[in-house]
């Protein structure tokens, strides 16, 4: 059987039903702190908002990956800053060998008689050594006249018919060639000698030419003529005018050879190889969690979550840093190929420049990976920041104003008690018609 119900009480439920729909819609907001929480609420925001988490969701994944790429980077940054350390160190030991003089330097001495005489020294009442270095190269003819009184006397080197006189100095693979004047001394070829910064020369007080190369290398010392100053210098550098200064043809063909060692120089090339030793290892041990990049190892650091021609990334080529790759040899105590010969100052002198090539380049390659660090670490951040904002504008969709919601919680609850006297009293005004009996 049907019950029929007054049309205030039919309205008063209505009302009360409405109140608490409404109401529990504002309880589970408030509950789960979202006005949107399934596609049913509001599709629209919710699928874009669950987009928005997703991309978040992925940005935070490749942080990781980033976080190691850094980390990757600045291992091999700090390998790179070791490295530098030790090819300074290895310049510290070159410059400590080099400050020790070679005692290996070649010496070309006279092997005849002086450049003067007892008897010169009577008539000029000069020095051996002084007469010897004011004698003049150049002569009337191939005899060599004694100082006088008067002249300065000469070595005996005849121009009459090769016009010009050179010099000619070598040490190892570098030569130093020079014409003298007509009116040059011994004196002045003393002096163009010393210019050469191959060797120098003097003049002892026994009045014999002495000549000491400047580093270890075979010396080749040469006096030559010829019709042009191209042909003295070539006949200079087979010494076919040595005899007059005393020395022998073979001082200009041959050459002296160094000989002897120094022994300090000798205990710095363990010290230089063990160095050279510990820079592999450093290189080797620069690596993080699998990649070297001092090894020859590529980095890929991948910024976001798409892939092929959309995804952004980037590729951090690695070098192979050793000590052969920076052309740095090792060292021994003496000539052996390919090694840094610590007796030889030309060797000394190379090896130098090599180091500081190495430096350079060691510069070179800090510089690129500081430059990939400095991209990486940007995009980490922007990363961070992307995410925040991702999950702002989710939440911006989604999510409830509490203090909306619980603003309408209150007053839907005293709409809720109104709506409930509404009810009693239209149940009472069907109750007045029970007064009639």
């Amino acid at each position: 059987m049907a019950i029929s119900l007054s049309a205030g009480v039919r309205q008063s439920l209505q009302s009360l039903n409405s109140t608490a729909a409404l109401a529990q819609t504002s309880q589970n907001r408030l509950a789960t702190g979202k006005k949107v929480n399934s596609a049913i609420d509001n599709p629209t925001n919710f699928f874009t908002a669950a987009g928005l988490n997703n991309r978040a969701d992925a940005f935070s994944g490749l942080l990781d990956g980033i976080s190691n790429s850094i980390q990757t980077i600045k291992a091999a940054s700090n390998g790179i800053d070791g490295i530098t350390k030790l090819v300074k160190s290895l310049q510290s030991t070159i410059k400590q060998a080099q400050s020790d003089a070679a005692t290996n330097n070649p010496v070309i001495n006279s092997t005849t008689a002086p450049l003067a005489t007892g008897a010169e020294v009577t008539a000029t009442n000069k020095s051996l050594q002084d007469i010897a270095l004011d004698k003049a190269i150049f002569g009337a003819d191939a005899t060599a006249d004694a100082a006088t009184a008067t002249t300065a006397g000469d070595v005996g080197i005849d121009t009459s018919t090769n016009t010009s006189v050179a010099v000619s100095v070598s040490a190892g693979n570098t030569t130093f060639q020079a014409s003298l004047s007509a009116g040059a001394t011994v004196r002045d070829l003393v002096n163009t000698i010393n210019s050469s910064g191959l060797a120098s020369a003097s003049v002892d007080s026994n009045g014999k030419l002495t000549i000491k190369g400047s580093g270890s290398d075979t010396l080749k010392v040469g006096i030559g003529s010829g019709a042009t100053d191209a042909a003295a210098k070539t006949d200079a550098a087979a010494g076919t005018l040595n005899t007059k200064l005393g020395l022998v043809a073979t001082d200009a063909s041959a050459g002296i050879a160094a000989t002897g060692n120094s022994s300090v120089r000798a205990n710095l090339v363990q010290q230089f190889n063990d160095v050279r030793t510990q820079l592999d290892q450093l290189a080797k041990d620069s690596g993080f969690n699998g990649t070297n990049l001092l090894g020859g190892d590529k980095l890929k650091v991948v910024f976001n979550e798409k892939t092929g021609s959309n995804q952004s990334k980037l590729d951090v080529q690695g070098s192979t840093v050793s000590s052969a790759n920076l052309g740095i040899v090792e060292a021994s105590n003496g000539a052996v190929a390919g090694n840094v010969n610590f007796q030889n100052d030309s060797s000394l002198a190379a090896a130098s420049d090599s180091l500081t090539n190495a430096l350079s380049s060691l510069s070179s390659l800090s510089s690129t990976l500081g430059a990939s660090l400095s991209v990486v670490q940007t995009r980490q951040d922007f990363s961070k920041s992307l995410i925040d904002t991702l999950k702002i504008g989710a939440d911006n969709l989604v999510n409830a104003d509490t203090n909306e919601e619980g603003a309408n919680l209150l007053a839907l609850q005293t709409r809720q008690q109104l709506s409930q006297t509404a009810l009693s009293m239209s149940a009472q005004a069907d109750q007045a018609v029970l007064r009639l009996f």
